[in-house]
């Protein structure tokens, strides 16, 4: 996975701010989206920033922590706006610092192609991944092992469910609250990420 890590200012710099906020489970859960998106991207040769996409992928759950859980915002637009200040601080231009803020936003809808925006689609691709299995059986076992290895699980998925059963009932109208209303508990436990492996 390391080797796919973007070693750049901006890359460690998300990294430090994301573990500083997220616990484990919440960080790895972020580094394994990015790395499914990553793998993603190389299997169906897909150009995108590494850098952009890694950023939004360490940041974009950081909106359900407490310090940036806001009472009126979705998640993922609480999400978007942490990872413009933190860009901003890193000297990134004001179309760049929003385009981390449109990927992140735009990992909660499942109909952003790869055409039209291919990092906001990567971002959906990992994070479905990761959450409930979506398209795993597209990526190599042993792919996916090493990645659980170094990134564990943990209680990922009910840490998770419970993060965005929470932000629904808060925010009714919000893209979480359409996800746990359609079946995201059945979903989540039926991740084959979270089954022992024979």
């Amino acid at each position: 996975m390391k080797t796919w890590t973007p070693d750049t200012a901006s890359a460690r710099a998300a990294h430090e701010i994301a573990a500083e906020y997220a616990d484990t489970t919440l960080l790895n859960h972020s580094v394994r989206s990015y790395a499914f998106a990553a793998r993603y991207a190389q299997q169906h040769e897909l150009a995108y920033d590494a850098e952009l996409l890694y950023v939004s992928a360490l940041l974009h759950d950081l909106g359900l922590t407490p310090p940036f859980d806001s009472h009126t915002l979705p998640f993922e637009e609480a999400g978007g706006h942490v990872a413009r200040v933190l860009t901003a601080g890193l000297g990134w231009p004001a179309a760049r610092r929003a385009r981390a803020e449109e990927v992140i936003v735009l990992h909660m809808r499942d109909d952003v192609s790869a055409a039209e925006d291919v990092e906001s689609h990567l971002l959906q691709v990992g994070t479905s991944a990761d959450v409930s299995g979506l398209g795993l059986a597209s990526f190599d076992p042993a792919f996916t092992a090493d990645l659980l290895a170094a990134y564990p699980r943990g209680d990922f998925g009910a840490a998770f469910l419970a993060l965005v059963e929470d932000q629904a009932v808060r925010k009714p109208d919000c893209a979480a609250a359409a996800y746990v209303a359609g079946g995201a508990a059945a979903r989540i436990a039926a991740n084959p990420l979270d089954r022992p492996r024979a």
